[in-house]
């Protein structure tokens, strides 16, 4: 990779890296079990499958994928009961509001790309105090979701920026896997929901163990 210098973008994936979402995500799924009259999964087995969404946490709790007949009536009453309590518990991970005020600091912009659907974005990001995002790109903005790297390009024109000058930062594999094809400086961070045990997660081009690091590295780049 090229000698870093400070970005004029920065996009960061939603659930496990921008927002720990993993309280209110397996409440949902813990209410579901009761409504079926089952055993709760406990919080901590359902915590790691949280960037999946309802796939990653229907399988950890049910032990069944898309293709069980039982799957589409789990997730639709899983995501009745996420939209009804869907930002009860979830914040920004410590750290982030440092982060976040360190980039309109130094100019800047930053925007959200997720495969969160539309719905609940825009239900969540204006509640735990992501309003002020240069722009939202959820799961179905574009005909693809992550990690193709379509939803990427798409929020670096609506940032007026081009793609390869944006870094992206995420917590799980799809996360770098989009940002490489888009030509972007590819973060993989040490917290939030994916496997931090390499070093560099993923082949990232970086890898940082807290938002404060990555506010310190910033700042010591030029542009």
């Amino acid at each position: 990779m090229t000698t870093l210098t400070r970005p004029p973008a920065i996009l960061f994936d939603l659930d496990g890296t921008l927002a720990d979402s993993a309280p209110d995500l397996a409440g949902a799924m813990n209410r579901l079990q009761l409504q079926r009259g089952l055993p709760q999964t406990d919080y901590a087995l359902l915590r790691p499958h949280a960037s999946a969404g309802a796939r990653g946490l229907i399988g950890a709790a049910f032990g069944l994928t898309p293709h069980d007949d039982e799957y589409e009536a789990l997730r639709v009453a899983f995501l009745d009961n996420y939209t009804a309590e869907i930002a009860v518990r979830s914040t920004l991970f410590e750290g982030i509001g440092g982060l976040l005020a360190a980039l309109h600091e130094h100019d800047i912009a930053w925007g959200i790309v997720t495969n969160k659907a539309a719905r609940f974005t825009e239900a969540l990001v204006p509640q735990i105090g992501l309003s002020m995002a240069g722009c939202v790109i959820s799961g179905d903005t574009t005909p693809h979701a992550k990690p193709h790297p379509a939803p990427l390009i798409e929020a670096a024109r609506r940032l007026g920026v081009v793609a390869d000058q944006c870094w992206y930062v995420g917590d799980d594999l799809r996360d770098i896997e989009a940002g490489r094809a888009a030509g972007m400086v590819t973060v993989s961070v040490g917290w939030g929901y994916g496997d931090p045990s390499h070093p560099t997660p993923w082949n990232a081009d970086l890898h940082v163990a807290s938002p404060t690091d990555l506010t310190r590295l910033i700042a010591t780049l030029s542009r």
